[in-house]
């Protein structure tokens, strides 16, 4: 009987977080606080940028937009926001995501299952994701369940579960 396998990943779903954005963008537009202050919100691929004329009403967007993520179950784990800067007379926040899981961070789970998870486990690192595999799939099941359970400082997901 050939192995089964899953990958462990750290992706956004792409539509998701324009979904959130958007959301994000109308709801600035549209709100009575954030009249008059020229706050606006710009996406470029993996960055989006908040301006805003005061340090306040950029922060209160910021949460606006981690508000927007969380409702569309993107993890608030790919984001990484700068603190507000001035620039001329607009205060900016940079926002960038992150995905992939680094070598590093596959090592720790790979260690964490060798240690906690089933015998049976093989892991293989692939760029950015890590690959389980195992001759029983209720192995697999339980190493998807430990891995749940455990906080990490990136956000999981499983694919390929096969």
């Amino acid at each position: 009987m050939a192995d089964s396998s899953f990958d462990i990943v750290s992706k956004i779903d792409q539509m998701e977080l324009d979904n959130a954005f958007n959301q994000c963008d109308r709801e600035i537009a549209t709100r009575f606080d954030f009249k008059n202050t020229e706050t606006k919100i710009e996406k470029t691929a993996l960055k989006v940028l908040l301006e805003s004329s005061t340090e306040e009403r950029v922060k209160a967007a910021l949460d606006v937009f981690k508000d927007k993520l969380i409702k569309r179950n993107v993890s608030l784990k790919h984001l990484d926001a700068s603190e507000p800067s001035l620039s001329g007379k607009t205060y900016r926040i940079n926002c960038e995501f992150k995905e992939g899981i680094s070598t590093e961070n596959a090592k720790k789970i790979a260690k964490f299952l060798k240690e906690s998870g089933p015998k049976s486990l093989k892991t293989q690192i692939q760029g950015e994701e890590l690959r389980v595999s195992s001759k029983s799939r209720d192995d697999l099941q339980t190493a998807i369940a430990q891995v749940k359970s455990e906080t990490w400082e990136f956000a999981v997901q499983f694919t390929n579960f096969r």
